[in-house]
């Protein structure tokens, strides 16, 4: 172990910000902490359908302001793109390789999920599943994917979209909820918030990549601005406390992204624009980096088959035991089932674990050792600094320990 942190130490460039991988970490980690939380497959008549804990326990939705932290990998996406572009430009690549290589480290471990499932989904229905259980299952895997299209289309446009203050969609973001949910408006017209909400964290990146937001008052401003925005919101306004959706709630702050989910996402930026500095000093220690190195060079994986993992620990254990496990297959209705959840959150990793060790491959394409020796190729040239590969840390294991 502690031959690889050095070479970890070793294969870092000078130059990069330890600390935006760290947030990207912290990001990714929340949301599969968040959904191992409050995500329950309940067993019910030889059926298993999905159910949440926040439906029952409301006074719960405090969970969700700590572990929905979209806006945080959003605002890391803008900070990393828009100076992995401001590098190429330099270096005169053109946008085409700059973007299709960006593009294809995204959707290259999608496939393999794609694939698995579809063919998880015709076995299950050939050996006599019910289509509503199949159903249950891979709306749990699939649905997570949309923010992928979304974060793929602001990649895309991050020529555009880095000239742009994020108070213009903020703007766009009010109205749209100002028309639909306070005039009574159409209720499609709230798709046009799954753009226009991720995109002002991801445009707030951008301008701090580019120099903006230096002081610590303009970030303390944005924390307790936002905080202030989305609490005024949440017990004036009608929004629900809740930052993620509740199966049966009136309405979700994410799905579409709210006024006020948007506004509590500009105070986790500010919080996380606060943490910069303390990261760094923190990451200045070998060992320190290496976890953050080796979750980052995971990222995509460990999103993309997290709920996967729960959900084979759960089928698994219900072929196995002789009826529900608490915490597992019951409703989670209970402080008991709370803490049951909370025992079967390791099984849950060592699952994840797993399928890190067979899926990895497919985020790691592309880069090799030679000589023993850590070096990196990427499918588009690598910038510096903040400029380096939004979802891989850049760092690629030695031969014959966990290179493939």
């Amino acid at each position: 172990m502690t031959g690889l942190v050095a070479r970890i130490e070793a294969a870092t460039p000078p130059g990069r910000d330890r600390a935006v991988d760290a947030l990207r970490a912290l990001a990714i980690l929340g949301v599969v902490g968040g959904h191992w939380l409050v995500t329950a497959l309940v067993a019910d008549s030889g059926t298993v359908r999905g159910a949440s804990p926040l439906t029952a326990m409301p006074h719960l939705a405090p969970v969700s302001w700590v572990f929905q932290t979209l806006a945080v990998f959003f605002l890391v996406g803008g900070m990393v793109a828009a100076g992995s572009w401001a590098s190429a430009r330099k270096r005169g690549v053109p946008y085409g390789p700059w973007v299709g290589g960006r593009l294809a480290r995204l959707f290259r471990p999608v496939a393999a999920v794609l694939v698995v499932w579809t063919l998880a989904a015709a076995a299950m229905l050939a050996a006599g599943a019910g289509e509503s259980t199949v159903r249950a299952l891979g709306k749990l895997v699939w649905s997570p994917l949309w923010f992928l299209l979304v974060f793929a289309v602001l990649t895309a446009l991050t020529p555009l979209v880095a000239r742009l203050h994020p108070m213009w969609p903020l703007v766009i973001v009010l109205h749209v909820d100002l028309v639909r949910l306070g005039l009574g408006g159409p209720r499609e017209l709230g798709w046009v918030n799954v753009v226009a909400g991720w995109l002002v964290p991801y445009c707030l990146g951008a301008l701090v990549a580019q120099g903006g937001l230096r002081g610590r008052r303009s970030r303390w401003a944005l924390l307790l601005g936002g905080a202030t925005a989305a609490a005024g919101l949440v017990l004036w306004a009608g929004y629900p406390a809740s930052m993620v959706g509740v199966p049966g709630g009136r309405m979700s702050n994410l799905d579409p992204p709210s006024l006020a989910a948007v506004a509590f996402g500009l105070a986790q930026c500010g919080a996380a624009l606060l943490l910069l500095g303390p990261l760094r000093r923190v990451l200045r220690r070998p060992a320190a980096w290496a976890v953050v190195a080796m979750v980052n060079l995971a990222a995509m994986t460990v999103f993309l088959w997290h709920q996967t993992a729960m959900i084979v620990v759960t089928t698994s254990a219900l072929l196995l035991a002789d009826g529900p496990l608490p915490g597992l297959h019951t409703v989670p209705d209970g402080a008991g089932w709370v803490a049951a959840r909370l025992l079967w959150l390791p099984v849950f990793a060592l699952a994840l674990l797993g399928c890190w060790a067979a899926f990895r491959g497919y985020e790691q394409g592309g880069r090799r050792t030679v000589g023993g020796s850590l070096v990196v190729r990427e499918a588009a040239p690598r910038a510096e600094g903040t400029g380096a590969s939004c979802l891989v840390c850049g760092l690629v294991e030695p031969r014959g320990r966990w290179g493939p």
